[in-house]
């Protein structure tokens, strides 16, 4: 085992609390949302954001529909500070947007953030300051008091410089940071503490933030913590609650969720989880878990490849392709079962769009997030018919037969087993007409005539190349019929039709009929064939030639005799 040591570790203190509600609650709306990508996302990148990238991530999250974006901590960098300045003085700031930005509780830093946010129209000013044990003893050297005393004099500093520009409308916002780390009854003490220098009862908007600065408990425990929070907290009526959660467990999108059903109003989060560590709590995978539950998220995500290409272009952060909802692969099936479930689920919404979307496998539409249904099914050796037969569906307009499906696939996969990957739409495409389609000339039909004599249907077909093609004639109970027996009478091949289909296409391919059939000749192994025509005859006479030229292609016994008759 090494140096791994599980006894290092102790488990996470839950709180106490009995009278738990929130696991009862439901959600009905979505919270506010804050974005912080454009400050504590921007300070996790490896590049951070340049001013330019700065203003297109911020018009993004603006078209996007966020009213709430912390746009830098402008008193710890020129670029931030310039940011700021930037979009205050260009006035690219809509009026129903708050810009926030952050400070600790130092004096000289709280100033030049009001100096920064000069002339705004509106603005959150968010202070923080570390409160849990860790940081209290090994990064500060102060008790409980001590802390205090750091968050009571910010939320001071925070108050007096609000003064100094009465022209703005301000929010004010604290952060205990690592909330998550810190006892619970210290929590409420210190934002008390804050509130009695804000004074939200007297009208001040106040907002409190709990972040879980670094994730170590399970989302329930969590919760919990709000809940609590919530339930001891003097004049909560007065304050909005806001949750910023971080990802170290993997479970930031779990732990928001529940935090909002325990009483937070408010989530701060980055698209895609940006953020140090293992990223910050998702929006975008937070605000869709609520769309597909029927719930507006507030949030405009139908622009779904551009909010992703936007956000790699900015950050130089790929977007994973199993990311949920928003990821590359996240709407596509390889498995033959999925395909076959996802073919008939859209099969039966046809006609029925306006229904709850029920579609195996795709719990919500993909065209919502502007995905094409060209996503959704792809092709490799774990692919089975359904598969295969929605991509010709999809692309070509082509239905395939089941018993012609069933075929079909093991040729494609047989394909994608030797070249041991995907298989494009072109190239199933090619397949398709290669292994069905393609005969010598010999066997390509000119022209033909029916007519009717009685119960059955006299046919004279015309076959092979110019300028001596062969005729053939021959009777049955329909066209077919009279080229099987036309086939009998000319050259003795006695051709069986096992399976046939013939339909009439749609748009997607410059034919109007398709025709499929198995036939087995001479009592051989039979063959399956495929034409396109003009119309259904012709599709089907052409069908039946390609699978006897394809027999005599496979079989050598018998195809030199059948050439020799032929000729």
């Amino acid at each position: 085992m090494g140096t791994f040591n599980r006894r290092r570790y102790r488990a996470f203190a839950p709180v106490h609390k009995p009278d738990r509600r929130w696991p009862n609650r439901r959600m009905h709306h979505a919270p506010v949302w804050t974005s912080v990508d454009l400050r504590d996302g921007n300070q996790a990148l490896v590049s951070p954001m340049s001013v330019e990238q700065k203003l297109r991530m911020f018009d993004l999250l603006v078209r996007m529909g966020f009213r709430e974006i912390e746009v830098g901590f402008p008193a710890a960098s020129h670029p931030d500070f310039d940011f700021v300045r930037r979009i205050i003085e260009e006035d690219r700031i809509p009026e129903q947007v708050t810009i926030q930005v952050l400070t600790q509780a130092r004096e000289a830093l709280i100033d030049r953030t009001y100096e920064a946010l000069k002339g705004v129209r509106r603005a959150i000013v968010h202070v923080y300051n570390s409160t849990n044990p860790a940081q209290r003893e090994q990064v500060f050297g102060l008790d409980r008091e001590g802390i205090k005393a750091i968050a009571v004099r910010g939320a001071e500093w925070v108050k007096a410089g609000a003064v100094r520009y009465p022209e703005t409308e301000w929010v004010f916002q604290y952060s205990p940071e690592s909330f998550s780390a810190t006892e619970p009854d210290y929590a409420v003490e210190i934002c008390e503490a804050v509130n009695a220098v804000w004074r939200p009862d007297q009208g001040q908007a106040v907002i409190l933030n709990l972040p879980a600065t670094v994730e170590s408990s399970m989302p329930n425990v969590f919760a919990d913590q709000i809940e609590w929070f919530c339930d001891h907290l003097r004049g909560r009526e007065h304050v909005k609650i806001s949750v910023h959660n971080h990802n170290d467990r993997g479970c930031a999108v779990a732990a928001a969720e529940l935090a909002v059903l325990a009483g937070a109003d408010r989530v701060e989060g980055t698209l895609f989880g940006n953020g140090e560590r293992t990223g910050n709590m998702d929006v975008l995978t937070m605000a869709m878990n609520l769309y597909s539950q029927g719930i507006d998220p507030q949030l405009d995500m139908s622009m779904g490849t551009e909010i992703a290409d936007i956000y790699t272009t900015c950050t130089g952060m790929a977007v994973p392709p199993r990311h949920p909802w928003f990821g590359g692969l996240v709407y596509t099936a390889f498995s033959g079962s999925h395909q076959d479930a996802i073919r008939k689920g859209m099969h039966h919404r046809r006609g029925r769009e306006d229904a709850v979307w029920e579609v195996p496998y795709l719990p919500i539409d993909p065209a919502d997030l502007g995905r094409r249904y060209e996503e959704v099914v792809r092709i490799n050796s774990q692919s089975g018919k359904g598969g295969v037969a929605h991509v010709l569906e999809r692309d070509y307009g082509i239905s395939l037969p089941r018993w012609l499906a069933q075929d079909f696939s093991a040729v494609v996969q047989a394909t994608s087993e030797q070249e041991t990957g995907e298989v494009s739409s072109a190239q199933i495409f090619d397949l398709f007409e290669s292994h069905y389609c393609h005969t010598s000339e010999d066997w390509h039909l000119r022209r033909y005539r029916l007519s009717r004599e009685g119960e059955q249907v006299a046919a004279t077909v015309v076959v092979g190349p110019e300028p001596r093609p062969h005729i053939l004639q021959g009777k049955g109970s329909g066209a077919v019929g009279a080229l099987v027996d036309a086939l009998i009478q000319s050259w003795g091949v006695r051709a069986e039709v096992e399976q046939f289909d013939q339909h009439a296409l749609g748009s997607g391919t410059s034919a109007r009929a398709m025709a499929c059939v198995r036939v087995s000749v001479d009592h051989g192994r039979a063959t399956s064939a495929v034409a396109f025509g003009e119309d259904t005859t012709e599709a089907a006479l052409q069908a039946v030639l390609n699978a006897i030229g394809r027999s005599a292609e496979k079989n050598n016994a018998w195809s030199t005799s059948v050439e020799r008759r032929v000729r």
